[in-house]
């Protein structure tokens, strides 16, 4: 700045110490503006955070003395309707005849459904009515002959008594004259007479023991085959009832009250065990598909009361119970809207609801409610809806 000086003119070295002077002597003064300033903001940056740290404190309060009795003292969680699904199948082969319902149908428990042809079936059974008939006839023929045995058995034990008795009396005669002979009294041809009277006695009786011998062998017979007969008459009163059976079978029946959800098989179709004819919708009772925080595990037991409430019906609740948790823990599905972290472990549970309008329809997202207090677990048995 000095050899500048030299060279320019004595204004300009003038304005020069101007320059410099001025500046060096109003920095001091400048710094208090600065540092007010920034004392300023931090004021006002601490009064920000303390109002909001008020706000959230105070709005935690609020929160936590204005929840209502039901989420302290009971546990919340979400899912959907749900429902059990039966396949109804004839338990024969056969074409279809008639399909007596439509989709949509509702149905009571026992309602005819559905029915095959039972020509076949029909004539099935009337053969195997036929042979219970013969079978039945043969017995009682078996059993007639046996009876008439038995008579012949009765009169040749009664000949042989008696054809006995009388060998006794030419015994007996032929004793005395035999005594008498030797005396003289009486001529030898007299006892000779009875002697062989003697001997056609003995002829007579085993001749009826014969006979009651081979009556005795014959009833043998026909009793062995009375108790063929007697079988195959069980195995035909067994194929009757099996023909009976098959023909109940091509009926098909509500097994409870439900919805038709589809027709699959239509009359002309071929129909089988392995070819379901009806969908049936279980929709009484209905389960709401929830899952069960594992924190939460050990407060919770099946059986327990519980109630589901729908967006569809604002601020009515559903009597419910809890009837079926998981063993095993899995990871919130994504389709499931929880409050909680979707990656936290959780267990399905089902609550279900008795559904006798049919309200609850499947898919509705719910939201299950447990009471904890005052709720002990309790049987439902097997008919939980009536």
């Amino acid at each position: 700045m000095i050899t500048t000086c030299k060279v320019v003119s004595k204004i300009r070295c003038r304005m020069t110490d101007q320059a410099i002077s001025p500046r060096e002597s109003a920095l001091p003064d400048a710094v208090a503006p600065t540092r007010a300033k920034a004392t300023q903001r931090q004021f006002w940056l601490k009064a920000l955070l303390t109002l909001l740290a008020l706000f959230l404190a105070g709005g935690g309060a609020w929160w936590w003395f204005s929840r209502s009795p039901t989420a302290l003292m009971a546990i919340t969680v979400y899912g959907s309707i749900d429902i059990r699904q039966a396949q109804l199948a004839f338990n024969d082969n056969d074409r279809v005849s008639r399909i007596l319902v439509q989709e949509g149908d509702q149905v009571r428990k026992g309602q005819l459904l559905a029915e095959l042809d039972t020509a076949r079936l029909q004539l099935n059974a009337d053969k195997a009515k036929a042979d219970v008939n013969a079978a039945a006839a043969s017995i009682a023929n078996l059993e007639q002959q046996i009876a008439e045995q038995q008579l012949v058995v009765t009169k040749a034990q009664a000949d042989v008594a008696a054809d006995d008795a009388a060998l006794t009396f030419s015994q007996q005669q032929n004793a005395r004259y035999s005594k008498l002979a030797r005396t003289g009294a009486v001529a030898v041809q007299d006892s000779q007479q009875w002697w062989a009277d003697i001997r056609e006695k003995q002829a007579n009786v085993s001749r009826d023991i014969s006979a009651v011998d081979v009556a005795r062998k014959q009833i043998d017979v026909l009793d062995s085959s009375l108790a063929t007969a007697n079988a195959t008459l069980a195995a035909q009163q067994a194929a009757l009832s099996f023909t009976r059976q098959q023909l109940a079978d091509a009926r098909l029946y509500a097994p409870a009250d439900s919805t038709i959800e589809d027709r699959i098989l239509e009359p002309g179709d071929m129909a089988g065990p392995d070819s379901p004819v009806l969908t049936l919708d279980l929709d009484n009772p209905v389960y709401a598909r929830a899952y069960l925080p594992e924190p939460e595990l050990g407060r919770i037991r099946t059986g327990m009361r519980a109630y589901i409430e729908s967006d569809a019906f604002p601020g009515e609740r559903f009597p419910a119970w809890v009837g079926f948790i998981a063993t095993t823990a899995e990871f919130t599905p994504k389709t499931v809207e929880t409050t909680e972290v979707r990656t936290e472990l959780v267990y399905r549970m089902h609550v279900y609801a008795c559904n006798a309008d049919g309200r609850l329809r499947l898919g509705a997202p719910v939201t299950v409610v447990i009471p904890l207090t005052g709720n002990a677990p309790t049987a439902r048995g097997e008919q939980p809806c009536g």
